[in-house]
């Protein structure tokens, strides 16, 4: 296994942190978790949101929809699948 520069064996998550963000806080993230500046992303994102015709703008809003917001364990999408399920259906 693969060690950190600093010899601890951390695992990285990807997260929408709550400083530096702009809008939902997806190009923080994406940032941060590559070591990158959040307005370089942000850049990138703008001009394939314009050379894709918009469909970068729907990664963008996918991705605000999955990844965890700063301190909390599930995703927006996640909330929103465990509300829905009823009771009792579970696989067993």
């Amino acid at each position: 296994m693969i060690e950190g520069m600093n010899g601890a064996n951390e695992r990285k998550a990807l997260i929408r942190p709550h400083q530096g963000r702009m809008v939902a806080g997806v190009c923080a993230g994406i940032g941060d978790y590559f070591g990158v500046d959040a307005n370089i992303v942000r850049v990138v994102f703008a001009v394939l949101t314009v050379f894709s015709l918009g469909a970068a703008a729907l990664v963008y809003l996918v991705a605000w929809a999955v990844v965890p917001d700063e301190g909390e364990t599930k995703s927006i999408a996640e909330n929103y699948l465990d509300k829905t399920k009823k009771p009792g259906s579970g696989a067993s």
